[in-house]
């Protein structure tokens, strides 16, 4: 296997790895309560699942309990 000849510089390397950074996930917004949710995941705030399909506005699958 080959080795390279030549040590790559700093720049070099950095200007190779540029593409290589993280994005951002887009922010959703659960159907039921309006709060910002991460996709596929069930939403903090109101305990729902999923987005309005067909006039209904998520799953209930966890209970909100009342503090």
């Amino acid at each position: 296997m080959p080795n390279p000849k030549r040590r790559h510089s700093k720049h070099r390397k950095r200007i190779r790895r540029s593409h290589h950074a993280l994005l951002m996930a887009p922010a959703n917004r659960c159907a039921h309560c309006g709060a910002a949710v991460k996709s596929h995941r069930v939403c903090d705030n109101c305990g729902r699942y999923g987005f309005e399909k067909g006039g209904q506005k998520g799953t209930a699958v966890l209970e909100k309990q009342e503090v």
